[in-house]
């Protein structure tokens, strides 16, 4: 099974940028929709960005758009997440979530269908953002 392997999180100041990453253990990406998610503390999860592994297709829910950019790079099989002008709200474990693209496309998994059973999950990556 894939395994994914999120990096790049840590402590910021506001209005500073990161960018994460999340790793494909396998050279697979070309099969998957990649989407980032991310859970702040005391709230529930909620989704920002997903790609097409298969295309480069993308999709931004409204906590994403303007400020984070995601992409990919399947030579690497590896997908980003670069957040830009992050404020103390911003403050969460980020996670990227993966699912074949024969299950979902990137406006199910961000818009309106979601995770499920069968796809994959990264351990997470914690970003805190403070003055």
């Amino acid at each position: 099974q894939v395994q994914l392997v999120e990096s790049g999180g840590g402590s910021v100041q506001p209005g500073e940028s990161l960018r994460l990453s999340c790793a494909f253990s396998k050279q697979i990406l070309d099969d998957y929709v990649v989407g980032w998610f991310r859970q702040p503390p005391g709230k529930e999860r909620e989704g920002l960005s997903c790609i097409s592994g298969k295309d480069g297709s993308t999709f931004y829910t409204e906590s994403a758009k303007g400020r984070f950019t995601i992409s990919r790079d399947n030579a690497k099989d590896t997908v980003y997440l670069q957040l830009n002008n992050l404020g103390i709200e911003d403050t969460a474990v980020y996670y990227c979530y993966a699912e074949s693209v024969v299950f979902k496309t990137v406006q199910e998994l961000c818009g309106t269908g979601g995770t499920s059973a069968m796809g994959r999950w990264g351990q997470g990556t914690q970003v805190t953002v403070s003055s």
